[in-house]
């Protein structure tokens, strides 16, 4: 993963390769989640992997690896009420765009993952599983998924009875079950959840 991101560092001759990712686009409710992070070049760490591929406990030990060595980091939540407005998609290249441009070093040359990409003076490359490929973009895939977790617990404490904690907004049937009997929360994706509730509900 290292190897991959040393080539567009050569190709673009810059110690300075950021990678940015996002986490909760398919979830019921609450934000989308993006980070964008800078690793120093001589930087490696086989642990950092896809975080879709770890578990809870790696990934918060991963977080607390990548804040200590990286150069620097950044990550940005996007709301409901913004997701339903310019939809998932562009709220996720947002919340990239905004986590990349918050970065105390300017990038020479950004990594994204999947196959779309923002607007960027910086030279960008969107990298289909980058997460897998990319040892930065598979640390910003960590960071923003730890910081959306952490997010979707706080809430629980709100609104213990959808069990955030647990499914993290996603549409368990333990979410679903009880967005039927309670009705959806300020931090419910209106557009996600038409089909779901009562009819009219949002009229």
């Amino acid at each position: 993963m290292k190897q991959f991101d040393d080539h567009y560092r050569e190709l673009y001759s810059t110690p300075f390769l950021a990678g940015t990712d996002e986490a909760g686009r398919g979830p019921l409710a609450g934000p989308v989640m993006a980070a964008a992070v800078i690793l120093p070049e001589n930087f490696d760490l086989k642990e950092i992997n896809d975080s879709k591929k770890l578990t809870a406990k790696k990934r918060d030990e991963l977080w607390d690896k990548i804040y200590t060595y990286a150069l620097s980091v950044r990550f940005t939540a996007i709301d409901s009420e913004e997701i339903d407005r310019i939809n998932i998609l562009n709220a996720s290249l947002k919340a990239m765009k905004i986590s990349v441009e918050g970065l105390s070093e300017k990038p020479g040359v950004i990594l994204i993952d999947g196959n779309k990409r923002f607007e960027s003076e910086v030279p960008l490359h969107p990298i289909v599983k980058g997460d897998a490929k990319s040892l930065t973009v598979a640390a910003a895939s960590i960071i923003a998924k730890v910081a959306r977790d952490r997010a979707m617990m706080e809430l629980d404490r709100v609104f213990p009875e959808y069990g955030w904690a647990h499914n993290k907004g996603y549409p368990t049937r333990e979410h679903i079950a009880a967005l039927k009997k309670h009705g959806p929360t300020f931090y419910h994706r209106k557009t996600f959840i038409d089909h779901i509730i009562s009819p009219g509900l949002f009229d």
